[in-house]
């Protein structure tokens, strides 16, 4: 296999275009800052706002190739209209990662401590997550894929979850979703085999420091959140020619270096 070296060398990507949901803030943030660290041009994707606005300002003042793209993972027309803003702007996208997503606090403010059993989950905060973090994905893939089927190749990388976490009591619907995302995942990846465009999935590998988890409730994670530059070297070998070939595949952040000695041999 060729080489494999992971270094973010201001080379890696240059000339790949990204496009990253859920990035003004956390893991998607940190996600897309270490692409463009590599050489990519990246739109960070998010809900319109200061927040955006600032992560956007704070990278260009780095001289990085960055761009705001305001979206709202749950519309279509959102969607669509971020499509055309991509094939007028750019011409092409390499690189799309779904990562746009909501946590447990908005169900449960307690969940840690307090678990609620599924029949006390509101369907509309029910409805809320699942249109946020799994059928997010499936709108978001589904706008640009033809894009990347018309171009000839692309790459699909879904943020997903360990199965832990899917099976954990007072998780419904966070579990269910990251659960549905992971088939969807699988199945993209049989499905786009034909056009030459993979589809991975990459999960930080345990509890992460994104401000999903209210401050008052840290104290309930029994090891140390991860930070979310965990996340960075394995999406920018995700992003690059290194990874070519490789699909529905599922990596563990934390677990990356000894999950790439295996692929490397």
């Amino acid at each position: 296999m060729t080489n494999t070296n992971t270094s973010n060398s201001n080379t890696d990507l240059a000339g790949i275009s990204i496009v990253v949901t859920g990035a003004s803030s956390g893991i998607g943030l940190a996600m897309a800052e270490g692409l463009l660290r590599a050489g990519a041009r990246v739109a960070l994707a998010s809900r319109p706002g200061v927040k955006l606005d600032n992560q956007v300002k704070r990278l260009k003042s780095s001289g990085l190739d960055v761009y705001g793209l305001p979206m709202d993972v749950r519309s279509e027309t959102s969607i669509a209209d971020s499509v055309e803003w991509v094939q007028r702007t750019w011409g092409k996208l390499d690189v799309l990662v779904n990562n746009a997503g909501i946590g447990m606090r908005t169900v449960n403010k307690r969940f840690l401590i307090e678990p609620l059993p599924f029949f006390q989950v509101t369907p509309e905060g029910f409805r809320n997550l699942i249109d946020t973090n799994l059928t997010g994905y499936f709108l978001v893939a589904r706008g640009f894929t033809p894009l990347m089927i018309r171009q000839g190749h692309g790459k699909i990388i879904n943020i997903t979850m360990n199965q832990e976490t899917m099976r954990r009591t007072g998780f419904i619907p966070y579990g269910p979703a990251g659960s549905g995302a992971e088939s969807l995942s699988y199945i993209m990846a049989e499905d786009l085999l034909p056009y030459g465009i993979s589809v991975n999935m990459l999960l930080p590998g345990g509890a992460t420091d994104t401000g999903m988890i209210p401050e008052d409730l840290r104290g309930q994670i029994k090891s140390p959140l991860l930070r979310p530059r965990v996340m960075v070297e394995p999406i920018v070998f995700l992003a690059s020619s290194k990874s070519d070939g490789l699909t529905a595949e599922k990596i563990n952040a934390l677990e990356f270096s000894k999950w790439l000695s295996k692929y490397d041999n």
